[in-house]
């Protein structure tokens, strides 16, 4: 323990006694320094100032629930989850940050703003896309917020030019979701509306083939029997053959078909059934391949800047000045470790 104390201390006195030849050196080359602070200080000021100033504008927004427009509106939900005024959730944002990173907002903001030559990029450039994409990258920012919020940041030279990008990636939000959307619904109304027509068709020709057993008198089959069969038996109680060999007739004409007529009618009222979900799962996917609402919530647009965001230049005066000095030590202090194991002793 005494050791590890005696250890303690004398680490504490090395510490104390190269703090002391620190400062020392130092001193010995105040001028040196001195000098190489005052070069760095006037040089960073020089670059600060020929840096142009950059004006940043931000929207923030809240990504609307994910649902189908004709479910959220047409279909009961008594647990609420597709309601139209719902906030988006975790799933929603990170969806919606996809959209945010893809190329068809890029090329929009393009398109609009011509970005090449709004950020100097000459259009003869071999990699003036990736040139395009690292200047993009680097003037607009896209982070969630801890509320499940998204917030758009946007950095540009022109303040109205800046609050113009911010609102219009936006506004782009849904344009680019709502191509995405109206593909899918109009691919599913295809679908829907093909196998409508078919099931039609087939319900068409079911319906031919019960007009051959009504042709035959099947019209209601367990109706027709309890009739027939409750006259036949006053028919035969009354002694009446002619009407007993009639009416014995269409039960034999009942027995032949009535099955198949019974079977027939029940399958055309499950078809129906069947016709009538799929005309209602068109109508819904008609509704959202033609109508949409807004997928976000806009809680602050933007609007220009009244005063610069960047470059902040006393920062970046201090931060050269002190690495400049830095520098300079570390050199001073190798420069002179080298001159004295290159001076033989005396």
């Amino acid at each position: 323990m005494f050791q590890f104390l005696e250890m303690s201390n004398t680490d504490k006195e090395n510490d104390f006694f190269q703090s002391l030849d620190l400062v020392d050196f130092i001193v010995r080359n105040y001028k040196k320094l001195a000098y190489v602070a005052i070069v760095a200080f006037i040089l960073s000021a020089v670059v600060s100032l020929l840096i142009p100033p950059k004006f940043k504008s931000t929207v923030i927004l809240f990504p609307a629930k994910t649902n189908s427009l004709s479910k959220s509106l047409f279909v009961d939900d008594p647990t609420g989850k597709k309601d139209v005024m719902q906030f988006g959730e975790e799933e929603d944002a990170e969806q919606m940050m996809q959209i945010l990173y893809s190329d068809d907002i890029l090329s929009k903001l393009n398109a609009k703003y011509n970005l090449m030559r709004h950020y100097d990029i000459d259009s003869d450039d071999e990699y003036k896309y990736t040139n395009l994409g690292q200047e993009f990258e680097d003037n607009v920012s896209f982070k969630r917020t801890e509320y499940q919020s998204i917030r758009i940041d946007v950095l540009d030279e022109y303040p109205d030019t800046a609050a113009m990008m911010a609102n219009d990636i936006a506004s782009y939000i849904d344009s680019v979701k709502r191509r995405i959307q109206k593909q899918r619904a109009v691919d599913a109304s295809k679908i829907l509306k093909f196998e409508y027509d078919r099931l039609l068709t087939r319900i068409e020709g079911m319906e031919d083939d019960l007009m051959f057993y009504r042709e035959k008198g099947v019209l209601e089959f367990e109706v027709q029997v309890e009739k027939y069969s409750e006259q036949l038996g006053i028919a035969i109680n009354a002694g009446r053959k002619d009407a007993e060999r009639l009416l014995q007739s269409k039960l034999d004409t009942l027995a032949k078909y009535g099955a198949k007529q019974e079977a027939l009618t029940e399958q055309i009222l499950l078809e129906r059934e069947r016709l009538i979900g799929l005309l209602e799962a068109y109508e819904e996917a008609r509704v959202d391949a033609e109508r949409h609402l807004p997928s976000t919530f806009i809680v602050n647009k933007a609007v220009p800047a009244e005063k610069k965001s960047y470059p902040v230049r006393w920062l970046i005066v201090l931060a050269s000045t002190l690495s400049a000095l830095l520098f300079a030590i570390i050199t001073l202090v190798f420069l002179e470790e080298y001159n004295k194991k290159a001076t033989p002793a005396s």
